[in-house]
């Protein structure tokens, strides 16, 4: 039964809050594919299509001609920044596309400019941006994004708003009883808690004004109790954490080919070099810690040791990553696999992942925007675990392990579209072709 669906009509609102090198890279590739100068190479809600029905019936649709997302046209970018640069500024100062491709469309970069952005710098201690909401309670400061997306969604004339964190990776945080239910969390912004992440202000806001949340770090920011009950409340969608791009990318598409034909892994040594304000930032070793749990937990979901003790009991699992300037926004990362097979014997993979950071995340961040806007269109409100094709350390219903497995979470995906349109699911069991044929016989 078809599920739904209103249409997407007027403009879709993208607020951002951290215009560095991922954002100001989205926003320049759309301006560029709305001017006919790129394609969106890497975006499957724009260049994948999705199979309907039975294999004899090849309809074979694109995504985005299959169900009701915005139009790229139609979107307007804004956001908040702790510096002051405009969009072109920024990204000409990120380094990761060519002067050129940035001068094609400078007019509409200049024309976007930061909005002073939510920052205590005891979540991040290696940023020191002057660009910031000072003065102001943590209530004070939920009450002043709420009116920044009041005032850019009139502004701009725009339907809808979704919101998506771009900004740096919080320092590591624990769950603790403030975030446990909204109750808590409202008397807390009362309080002037500063317990409170500004990420966390941020979603709050969001919801609040009935805007779509991603989280786009590894931060907790949305995924903790208090947020998801607000989500429920205000019947807004939500989903994160932390966009899934180079080498924890590489690791959900190589573990489950590992794990699918019962070879063991002994070890998964991980390192990787980064000279971006996200390389910067993860230099200090309490934001590293957040994002090392969002990195290690993908191969304890795939790789389980209770359910295969035999074949990763022993997985020894590390990761690294440097902070190495004169490599800007080109990661490159080193996997060492220590894999063993038949009869114990031991042997070896290894990848070197040559990538552009931002290039890869850039149609995650645009397709999980469209996705989650799609969602709050179709009534789907709370945590979207569908959408945990995008991201490392994906949020999941209280007490549920999340799927790591990148095959798993497309059939999740894809059949999460087709449910919405009203279309069989998909089980890829195929045996009806063949007992067709022994009927026909």
């Amino acid at each position: 039964m078809k599920q739904q669906v209103n249409e997407a009509k007027g403009k879709l609102g993208i607020l951002i809050p951290g215009l560095g090198a991922v954002a100001t890279t989205l926003i320049a590739g759309v301006a560029g594919i709305n001017k006919g100068y790129s394609k969106p190479i890497g975006s499957v809600s724009q260049l994948s299509r999705i199979r309907l029905g039975k294999r004899t019936e090849d309809r074979n649709p694109l995504i985005k001609d299959f169900v009701p997302l915005a139009k790229l046209e139609d979107i307007v970018f804004g956001g908040w920044d702790v510096y002051a640069d405009n969009v072109f500024e920024a990204a000409s100062k990120a380094r990761v596309l060519e002067p050129y491709q940035l001068e094609q469309v400078r007019a509409e970069l200049e024309q976007i400019k930061p909005m002073k952005a939510v920052f205590d710098r005891n979540f991040v201690k290696n940023l020191d941006g002057q660009h910031i909401k000072e003065g102001l309670t943590r209530r004070a400061l939920a009450d002043a994004v709420q009116a920044d997306i009041q005032n850019f969604k009139k502004e701009n004339n725009c339907d809808r708003i979704v919101v998506l964190w771009c900004g740096s990776t919080e320092k590591y945080i624990e769950g603790n009883a403030i975030f446990d239910s909204l109750k808590n969390f409202e008397d807390a912004l009362d309080q002037n808690d500063l317990r409170i992440p500004p990420s966390m202000i941020y979603a709050y806001a969001a919801l609040k004004q009935g805007a779509p949340y991603v989280n786009g770090a590894p931060n907790l920011s949305c995924d903790v109790p208090a947020i998801v009950e607000l989500a429920q409340l205000m019947q807004v969608a939500i989903a994160g954490k932390d966009f899934k791009t180079g080498q924890t990318l590489m690791k959900t598409i190589v573990a489950p080919g590992l794990q699918a034909r019962a070879l063991g892994v002994d070890g998964w040594f991980s390192t990787n070099i980064l000279g971006n304000r996200d390389g910067l930032v993860l230099d200090d070793p309490e934001n590293f810690k957040t994002k090392e749990v969002s990195k290690l937990s993908v191969l304890e979901e795939i790789l389980d040791a209770k359910k295969n003790p035999e074949l990763y009991g022993n997985l020894y699992h590390k990761v690294r990553i440097n902070y190495y300037p004169p490599h800007g926004d080109n990661k490159e990362s080193w996997d060492n696999i220590d894999i063993f097979g038949w009869m114990g014997y031991k042997m070896q993979i290894k990848i070197n992942f040559l990538c552009r950071d931002s290039i890869l995340a850039a149609p995650v961040a645009l397709d999980l925007a469209l996705f989650i806007d799609l969602a709050q269109r179709a009534g789907m409100f709370g945590i979207q675990e569908w959408l945990s094709f995008y991201l490392k350390s994906p949020q999941t219903a209280p007490g549920l392990p999340p799927e790591h497995d990148i095959f798993k979470q497309l059939i999740k995906l894809q059949n999460t579209l087709r449910h919405m349109m009203g279309e069989d699911l998909i089980t890829h069991l195929g045996l009806d072709y063949y007992q067709e044929l022994v009927d026909s016989m």
